[in-house]
């Protein structure tokens, strides 16, 4: 999955929109934070570290929890508060088949 095609995902939730608070150009090495248009609250982050494309994304303490056990590519969030945050490397042991199963 490209980092385009992670985005267009992310805007097919309801009044979901992109956003680029930290960067004046909306590039490559941009951190793009997916945000609910009704509170403004970011539920995603996506950007690229040490080459690779990752997510950040918010969860409930327990189910970050499991996912982190039963994933190496999923760890405690990058520049994030770690309770309620994970990073997800793309492109590791977190494949599309995996994640339609849950």
């Amino acid at each position: 999955m490209t980092r385009r095609e992670l985005i267009d995902f992310c805007l097919t939730f309801p009044a979901a929109y992109e956003d680029y608070p930290f960067d004046d150009i909306a590039d490559d090495g941009a951190w793009t934070v997916m945000r609910h248009r009704t509170n403004k609250k970011s539920f995603a982050l996506i950007y690229e570290r040490h080459g690779k494309l990752c997510m950040n994304l918010k969860c409930e303490p327990l189910e970050a929890d499991f996912l982190r056990q039963a994933f190496a590519d999923v760890t405690p969030a990058y520049h994030m508060n770690k309770v309620h945050w994970n990073t997800v490397t793309l492109g590791g042991d977190v494949t599309e088949e995996r994640q339609e199963l849950n």
